[in-house]
């Protein structure tokens, strides 16, 4: 025993010239000796206290964040869903649901109040105007609705602009239309 103590404090600071004649646990606690160290080495030139999703390493983060932004500061959930979104790929369908739920904001309070949007699909968004009248007013407006509706919700989200007035439901057409004398006053 007296043997391998000495030979295990000779080997790491004999350096490479201990290691080189050592055998079997003499070599094996040379190496893990010079492993350490690097590691010691290593920690000593990284911040301290800061370590896992910073370095990459997925540890957890020990101590206090210090005054500085840190990844385990409470975030905002606004920034919080922002990430999430961009991660999966949710921006376009979260700006075409834009164009719905905040219509008045979008295109402004006075057209809003006199149109609504009915369908966007493929990048053509359909709008319903309340009478004929503020449909043909929408229709000269529709480069600056576009304008408007793309600095609010993004780029190539709407690209095309179809308006309409009101419409009496009609049972001529349709894509489950039945031929026959339709609608009369009783349908027995």
């Amino acid at each position: 025993m007296a043997g391998s103590g000495s030979a295990g404090a000779g080997g790491p600071a004999g350096g490479a010239d201990g290691a080189a004649g050592a055998s079997g646990p003499e070599l094996a606690r040379a190496v893990l000796d010079a492993a350490r160290a690097r590691r010691e080495s290593a920690a000593r030139h990284r911040r301290p206290g800061v370590t896992g999703a910073a370095d990459g390493g997925g540890r957890r983060l020990r101590g206090y964040s210090g005054p500085g932004p840190d990844p385990r500061d409470p975030q905002p959930l606004g920034a919080v869903l922002e990430r999430l979104m961009k991660a999966r790929g949710w921006q376009q369908p979260a700006a075409e649901a834009t164009v719905f739920g905040a219509w008045e904001k979008v295109v402004g309070a006075e057209i809003a109040q006199h149109s609504r949007p009915v369908k966007l699909e493929d990048g053509e968004l359909t709008v319903e105007a309340r009478s004929t009248a503020w449909a043909t007013q929408l229709r000269l407006l529709a480069g600056s609705l576009l304008k408007r509706i793309a600095g609010e919700v993004g780029h190539n989200v709407v690209r095309k602009l179809h308006i309409h007035g009101p419409a009496a439901p009609s049972w001529s057409r349709g894509p489950r239309r039945v031929r026959g004398r339709g609608p009369r006053d009783t349908y027995g």
